[in-house]
């Protein structure tokens, strides 16, 4: 008898288990990652407020399907293009099957590819069209502290290129999944690659950071009185360094050659396991890391960082779009500087009110990236690709200009 009920409790225990599995493997995939994805829409019904806020952030725009709504850049005539000299420009042109960029010599068209996607969101943007399976990278961006369309970032100055190749690295931190196709003829001086373009998830979606929900959605739904996370992957429950690791899949610069595709990670993954070994021994002094995609390195590098246990949560929240709030992100700070634990600013005096706004300016300064430079047209003026270094520390240069800033609104 007492069998009898043992074996009566481990079937109704295994009753809500065979209801998501069921879910989960009845249907057809929509998802093009697998049955175990349900999307993003999904999260919707019980993460409203959340996905609301979280649509309008980088992340989640740094790849959209290209449109007038989404290209920041000008069509108007006058301002639509870009000239190389010599007889040589880029001309921004709405077509009646689309908008597309358009290389002239002397007049002349010699190519002209539609614009079908476009990356980036804050400093700038950059833009990619397909060719077949194969996508390219456009030789015209758009440069926000322009307010212009530029050169696209590392393209020569001297002549139209629409021939650069997107290989499946750039999508891993541009995208949330594509699926490869094979390519017999591949080889070390043809890298490109072709893609399976239906299966593209443009952003950085829910799932791409907190892994495969379906099994999640469908339990909730059934049991929606369970308030405690089920079959998903929170941020709360990883160690420090799996916290780093979620970030420095894609924030830990250009150099970072994997073993696995990036696709493949998830939160609570070991980044090390995915990795190249050479890479593990590479060059990690914060001196000469570019800021450009180096930020877990920096930070990691950071005496706040050494001498206390924060991690990226510390101070970015994934799902506001809080880019431009330096203020905000001052109070970080200041939530462990202060007077009383005798680590606050020396210069607190000088700046008075001043630096309820002013830690990050002094202390993690925006520094011209290395690996991308911008022309302005003609080639007659390089603009620096300002990024914000992650590695806190003193900059007295910056503190001096600081100072000069506010002396100069005070007199």
């Amino acid at each position: 008898m007492l069998k009898k009920r043992s074996f009566l409790f481990v079937l109704i225990s295994l009753i809500p288990l065979s209801f998501i599995l069921t879910q989960c493997f009845s249907n057809k995939p929509e998802d093009p990652r697998g049955q175990v994805f349900a999307g993003s829409a999904s999260c919707v019904k019980c993460h409203s407020a959340v996905y609301d806020s979280y649509i309008h952030t980088a992340h989640f725009q740094t790849s959209r399907p290209a449109s007038l709504n989404n290209i920041d850049g000008s069509f108007a005539k006058g301002s639509n293009g870009f000239d190389f000299g010599n007889g040589m420009k880029v001309v921004m042109e709405k077509r009646k099957d689309g908008l597309y960029q358009v290389g002239y010599v002397n007049g002349k068209v010699v190519d002209a590819q539609k614009f079908d996607i476009t990356v980036g969101h804050v400093k700038a943007q950059t833009y990619l069209y397909w060719k077949g399976n194969q996508l390219f990278e456009l030789p015209m961006s758009y440069f926000s502290a322009l307010h212009s369309w530029t050169n696209s970032p590392g393209y020569a100055a001297d002549r139209i290129d629409f021939s650069r190749p997107i290989i499946k690295r750039c999508l891993e931190c541009h995208s949330s999944y594509v699926n490869e196709l094979p390519e017999p003829e591949m080889s070390l001086t043809n890298r490109k690659v072709n893609f399976d373009k239906s299966s593209l998830i443009y952003g950085i979606d829910c799932e791409r950071c907190h892994g495969p929900a379906a099994n999640h959605v469908n339990y909730h739904t059934e049991y929606p009185e369970e308030k405690k996370a089920k079959y998903i992957t929170t941020y709360s429950s990883l160690t420090r360094g799996q916290k780093m690791d979620a970030c420095a899949v894609c924030h830990s610069g250009n150099k970072d050659a994997f073993q696995r595709s990036a696709f493949v990670f998830k939160m609570g993954d070991t980044l090390a396991k995915f990795r190249e070994p050479h890479f593990l021994h590479e060059n990690t002094d914060p001196a000469t890391l570019d800021v450009h995609g180096n930020q877990d390195a920096l930070l990691s590098s950071s005496k706040c960082f050494l001498m206390s246990n924060m991690d990226c949560g510390t101070c970015h929240n994934p799902h506001v779009n809080n880019s431009q709030n330096i203020a905000l992100y001052t109070q970080k700070c200041l939530n462990c500087h202060s007077e009383a634990k005798h680590n606050f600013c020396t210069m607190a005096p000088k700046l008075g009110s001043a630096i309820n706004n002013n830690c990050i300016s002094c202390h993690m300064p925006q520094k011209p990236s290395n690996v991308i430079s911008v022309e302005a047209a003609g080639g007659k003026m390089s603009v620096p690709y300002l990024v914000r270094t992650h590695r806190i520390a003193i900059y007295p240069e910056e503190t001096k200009k600081v100072l000069a800033f506010i002396k100069m609104q005070g007199s």
